[in-house]
């Protein structure tokens, strides 16, 4: 887990590159990688590549930027591509022994290593190989061109300026800005979507200049200033071409279930330090524990967050936490947060917060938990809910949309009945229940009823009406919503592509992301995972998807 920046002046009429602007914009990430520091600049002044390092695999070889000839840190070899990336690579092992096989050689053990070398094999492909999460800036001197990346479901974050003139990347907004060389210009689109959602839904920024590489996409920008954008995974995609799994037994489907989780787990602790995990005592973090202890992971730590508002009440869940890690035998820590900490750290929050949300509050204090035990990586149950029909939206949406069947060839008998009781709704209850009869007839609607923060009809109280008829128009939420599922045939995998697209990628994984990075800690999730997805898809196609008690019966020893 690591920060990574990029620039590339592709156009000759623009300015070299700034060695300070490179090192400025790659130090504000300081906290993502306190292990090292590493700068690469072309011969010409054009290319540069900045990276903060977070040692988790190959602590010592795995040094960035890097090339296949590099020497001392610093010290590279001109004619060599060159990568920096952010993340981890769960199959590098595999793909390590098939590029030997196929005449490659190594001089490390790192994953990084092997991402150059399955570049100069594969190309612009080789992303399609790789198991994990990432996002990476590949300079090609020999095309010359640059290349960026960004794992399938979006898990690494990945943004980008460009100019016209020039490209600018980094892990983090805030790194960009600190370049002061951006458009910061408010982004209508962003705007909205944080006050319509709670978080700002991709591929927009709160700025115009800034924008997020799509989670499973590549971007490729050479010398002359051509673009080639490719789409190397689509969720919606894969769920619609997904064969339906035939009906099958519990038992074989629990068979089915444990050996893809299982193998997920294992990849997932890969890793040359030692791998904690975030036990809540839910469905999600008690399994993955207990399948940790499967695949032979003898110790490890976890640890629990819980609030002293709630000790003792029936939403304080570290009782159930404490008693499944007695059941696996875990060194177990719980770590209470008082009010006056959350006071004292509340700039702290914000200051890490790198895109604004109304969630990962908590992430952050459970990850700085883990890293005061000086843990560097941490398993976390995220994807559980959105994968197993966790969420009361699985049911909810459903069951309001075949409701509101009838009246949804009458729009403006919605409307009519919104603009009469949305007033008197939002005195006495949430002023959602007067879009019921406009946003619950359609799924994607009625994900927007549900999961919205403001309502579209309150946005114009709370921002210039100017931003918001701009902001909708660029964001087009509504049309968006529905694109996302419109080739899904069940309820089931409408609401999952929903879930999985919108609240996961934008909201959870962003926050586990800033939270997990603003102390150090690399926070991995093995419930989202390719080939994990890749094996349930059919299921949930399904006639039975899986549930989350199904996926809570697969370890070997029963949880409690």
């Amino acid at each position: 887990m690591c920060g990574l920046n990029a620039i590339f002046a592709y156009n000759r009429d623009g300015p070299l590159i700034s060695e300070k602007e490179l090192l400025g914009v790659r130090d504000e990430m300081a906290p993502r990688g306190p292990d090292s520091a590493g700068v690469w600049l072309s011969p010409d002044g054009r290319t540069g590549l900045g990276h903060r390092r977070l040692a988790v695999i190959d602590p010592i070889g795995g040094v960035q930027p890097m090339t296949l000839t590099s020497g001392e840190q610093g010290k590279y070899d001109k004619t060599e591509p060159v990568i920096c990336y952010n993340g981890e690579i769960y199959n590098y092992r595999e793909l390590r022994h098939e590029l030997i096989a196929d005449g490659y050689r190594f001089k490390t053990t790192s994953d990084t290593e092997v991402l150059l070398n399955l570049y100069r094999r594969d190309g612009l492909s080789m992303v399609r190989r790789l198991r994990g999460m990432f996002a990476f800036a590949l300079w090609d001197p020999a095309r010359r061109g640059m290349m960026l990346a960004r794992d399938p479901f979006g898990i690494k974050p990945l943004y980008y300026a460009d100019d016209g003139r020039t490209l600018r990347v980094a892990s983090q907004v805030k790194a960009l800005l600190k370049g002061r060389y951006v458009d910061t210009t408010p982004e209508p689109a962003g705007h909205v979507g944080f006050f319509l959602f709670g978080y700002v839904p991709e591929p927009f920024t709160l700025y115009r200049g800034i924008q997020v590489l799509p989670a499973g996409s590549t971007l490729w920008i050479d010398m002359s200033g051509n673009r080639k954008k490719d789409t190397f995974f689509d969720l919606t995609h894969e769920l619609a071409v997904a064969p339906p799994a035939s009906p099958v037994s519990p038992d074989t489907m629990r068979e089915s279930l444990h050996i893809a989780l299982v193998d997920s787990v294992a990849h997932h602790l890969v890793a040359d330090v030692p791998v904690g995990i975030f036990l809540s005592g839910g469905f999600d973090s008690s399994t993955i524990a207990s399948l940790a202890r499967e695949t032979g992971c003898m110790e490890f730590d976890t640890v629990t967050l819980g609030f002293n508002k709630y000790r003792g009440r029936p939403e304080d869940e570290t009782g159930l936490a404490k008693l499944v890690a007695n059941h696996l035998c875990t060194r177990h820590q719980t770590r209470w947060v008082k009010a006056r900490e959350f006071v004292s750290d509340y700039h702290k929050v914000f200051a890490a917060m790198d895109q604004p949300s109304v969630d990962g509050v908590n992430t952050y204090f459970v990850a700085k938990a883990a890293a005061e035990t000086g843990l560097k990586v941490a398993l976390s149950g995220v994807g559980g809910d959105e994968l197993f029909g966790g969420y009361p939206s699985f049911t909810g949406i459903p069951r309001l949309v075949r409701t509101l069947a009838p009246i949804r060839f009458l729009p403006s008998l919605g409307r009519e009945f919104r603009k009469l009781t949305a007033s008197v709704t939002a005195r006495l209850t949430s002023p959602k229940y007067a879009g019921l009869l406009e946003y619950g007839t359609s799924y994607g609607d009625a994900y927007l009823l549900r999961r919205g923060l403001f309502m579209p009809w309150e946005l114009p109280e709370i921002l210039d009406p100017d931003l918001v008829r701009a902001g909708w128009q660029n964001l087009a939420p509504t049309l968006r919503l529905e694109e996302t599922i419109k080739r899904l045939a069940t309820p089931r995998l409408k609401v999952a592509a929903l879930e999985l697209s919108w609240y996961m990628r934008c909201q959870l994984l962003r926050d586990a992301d800033w939270a997990g990075m603003a102390h150090s800690l690399e926070i991995r999730t093995p419930l989202v995972d390719i080939e994990l997805f890749r094996t349930l898809a059919p299921l949930l196609a399904g006639q039975r998807p899986p549930t989350k008690q199904d996926m809570a019966r697969t370890p070997r020893t029963a949880l409690p």
